[in-house]
């Protein structure tokens, strides 16, 4: 074989080796995407089966702690519109009294009742285990319980009182585990029910100012994710709701002591109404989701935080991967405007010293 015929034969061996080279990326991402949506197709044929089933509120017995006012009356009132039976459980009985009565003008049946129970849910387990048994016992097993008693405090860390940080995680977490506590068992006998924690955007992410108030908030996540594995297998699901800030008599006392920086990282997201708030979180615990978020900031603050938390289907569980590296990068944005408020509040507050001085 000559020289000139070597190379004519090695030529196009050497433009197909090129040519497939190329091709091979194109084919790769047609074997991916072939892949995906099988996948796809599969999980929303066995999305169904993984789903639970929603929980009827007609007739159902829902307890709701915090009950006399903000988000967990307007809880009440939304489950009582749906024919639930309804357990307010506060502190204070004459607030108590006047929700019970704002409760009871959204009846739909004459048979429906709405009982109050006063007592400090995160002082004495066995009080709280006990008022429950009373509660059981007047309207039937708790169906679902709504566990939103609650308080804030904001301030820089090193101004906040000590005992502060104890009293949130009393009221905040312990208050939601003991009632949480005295209805499981009953729960896992009938093999049914909904758990819900009313946590906070500020319980997905800390801010400032929220030292105190936020670790109380993490904790009730940590707390749903453990019980929610344990208890799944029972057919009861967990709710974690992280609701914005809420136009409720404790925001309004929040206000009065928050923190300039706190103020302007708030007023980026706006405030919502409770009754809003509360239809989407009933809407959840019914239907079994295991996150509760309201509006465009929260749905992303959901997805990019979700980590290791369960899902209650395929679908949000897809629309956690997909969305996950956008959410992210639009969080960097926040982070750092976030940044940039502390940065100038502390410019600001150092340069009034200065000119303080000079006067």
């Amino acid at each position: 074989m000559s020289p000139e015929e070597g190379l004519s034969s090695t030529v196009p061996d050497w433009l197909f080796i090129s040519s497939w080279w190329l091709l091979l990326p194109f084919i790769m991402l047609l074997v991916v995407t072939a892949f995906i949506v099988a996948f796809v197709l599969l999980l929303y044929m066995i999305s169904p089966l993984i789903s639970p089933k929603p929980l009827k509120l007609n007739g159902a017995h829902v307890v709701v702690t915090g009950g006399s006012s903000g988000i967990g009356k307007s809880i009440a009132i939304e489950c009582y519109k749906q024919g639930a039976f309804i357990t307010l459980v506060a502190r204070d009985e004459a607030k108590l009294l006047q929700a019970k009565k704002e409760v009871e003008k959204f009846a739909i049946n004459d048979k429906q009742v709405v009982l109050c129970i006063s007592v400090d849910v995160s002082s004495d387990y066995s009080q709280v285990e006990s008022v429950i048994k009373q509660a059981q016992e007047k309207l039937g097993p708790v169906d679902m319980l709504v566990n939103c008693a609650g308080i804030s405090s904001s301030g820089k860390f090193e101004d906040l009182e000590v005992d502060s940080f104890k009293k949130l995680m009393e009221v905040n977490y312990l208050g939601s585990v003991y009632p949480t506590r005295a209805v499981i068992t009953t729960m896992k006998e009938r093999r049914m029910g909904r758990i819900m924690f009313v946590s906070s955007q500020a319980g997905q992410i800390g801010l400032f100012g929220y030292t105190a108030y936020s670790p109380s908030k993490f904790a009730l996540r940590g707390l749903a994710e453990s019980l929610q594995m344990e208890i799944k297998p029972y057919n009861i699901y967990v709710t974690v709701a992280y609701p914005p800030d809420t136009d409720t008599p404790g925001l309004a006392e929040e206000i009065k002591t928050k923190p300039l920086e706190t103020k302007l990282i708030s007023e980026t997201s706006g405030i919502c109404q409770p009754d809003q708030v509360a239809k989407i979180i009933v809407r959840d615990a019914v239907q079994g989701n295991f996150n509760s978020s309201v509006g465009p900031d929260g749905y992303m603050l959901s997805a990019v935080t979700c980590g290791m938390s369960p899902v209650t289907s395929i679908t949000e569980g897809l629309q956690q991967i997909v969305t996950m590296g956008l959410f992210r990068t639009i969080a960097l944005f926040y982070l750092g405007s976030f940044d940039s408020i502390v940065r100038r509040c502390m410019i600001q507050r150092e340069q009034s010293k200065v000119a303080d001085k000079r006067e």
